[in-house]
């Protein structure tokens, strides 16, 4: 028995990386995945190396009319739909606000904001009906402290955080529940750089293995985060083990936020330890 028997589940940015990692756990949990993506061909062939409980369709989350079809493509072949997971991002315009075009804030904000919102939109009639589903959204430590990302995706991640919390109380009263998952540093070719429809394979698995040796120290857990990583929180939120867990933002970082790992912090005290400790004088 798999955690995800008989649901069903649509995932966008789900040809590579963090929802690729997603679509082949909730697969292996007994879930049926539409891959929602804009590399159509990527998605498809992850779809047809899934098997028969995997299908595809091409899909630029900020345009409605294509999160619409997503969602509905899945409920019309399998007659229902019990996950959503809002997963598809890129990185957001980059540079000081005082250069940044306005063309170049709304396709972030596009992607990275409205294509959440519009997920919740056009899954939320299927799952009220239903009375029941699990809603997941990307969210970023970037929620909670600035200094992690960019300034527009930092804003982006923290609007997902409280948009989670909103929508989590209005569809509670049709017992859907609404979670984000926020991730740290993650090995994944978006977070490299190298798109797989931008770049031939084995260039994008240099550019992640490069990354994940700049990422293994960066945080108390000294190994770079993987995609399974973030598809295993996923999982918990998009199964019943959840069941009673609605309008939370679960961070996902390898004690990032938590502070500066030990091995970094420990020789630093111990070398002020003399400044630092204080001794009652003596008698």
């Amino acid at each position: 028995m798999g955690r995800l028997d008989g649901k069903v589940a649509v995932i966008t940015g789900g040809a590579s990386g963090i929802g690729a990692a997603t679509a082949r756990l909730f697969i292996d949990e007994g879930a049926r995945v539409l891959i929602a993506d804009l590399q159509a061909e990527v998605a498809a062939a992850l779809a047809a190396e899934l098997g028969p409980g995997a299908a595809s369709v091409g899909c630029n989350v900020a345009r409605e009319p294509e999160v619409k079809a997503a969602i509905n493509a899945a409920a019309d072949r399998w007659g229902r739909l019990d996950i959503l997971f809002n997963n598809a991002g890129f990185g957001g315009v980059c540079g000081p606000l005082d250069e940044t075009q306005v063309e170049e804030y709304d396709l972030t904000m596009d992607v990275l904001l409205k294509g959440v919102f519009l997920g919740i939109k056009h899954a939320s009639p299927i799952m009220k009906a239903q009375g029941s589903g699990s809603i997941i959204n990307t969210a970023s430590i970037c929620a909670f402290e600035a200094g992690f990302g960019n300034q527009l995706y930092t804003v982006a991640k923290a609007a997902i955080v409280m948009l989670t919390k909103a929508a989590s109380l209005e569809m509670a009263e049709y017992n859907v529940r609404v979670n984000a998952v926020c991730p740290g540093y993650i090995a994944t070719p978006l977070a490299a750089g190298r798109p797989y429809s931008m770049a031939p394979a084995e260039k994008v698995e240099a550019a992640v293995d490069r990354l994940r040796g700049r990422n293994q120290d960066t945080q108390p857990l000294a190994r770079s985060g993987e995609g399974r990583d973030i598809a295993n929180m996923a999982l918990f939120l998009a199964s019943d083990d959840s069941e009673w867990v609605t309008g939370q933002a679960m961070v996902v970082d390898g004690g990032l936020l938590a502070g500066r790992p030990w091995r970094k912090l420990a020789p630093w005290i111990t070398q002020h330890q003399d400044t630092l400790l204080y001794r009652p004088p003596a008698d």
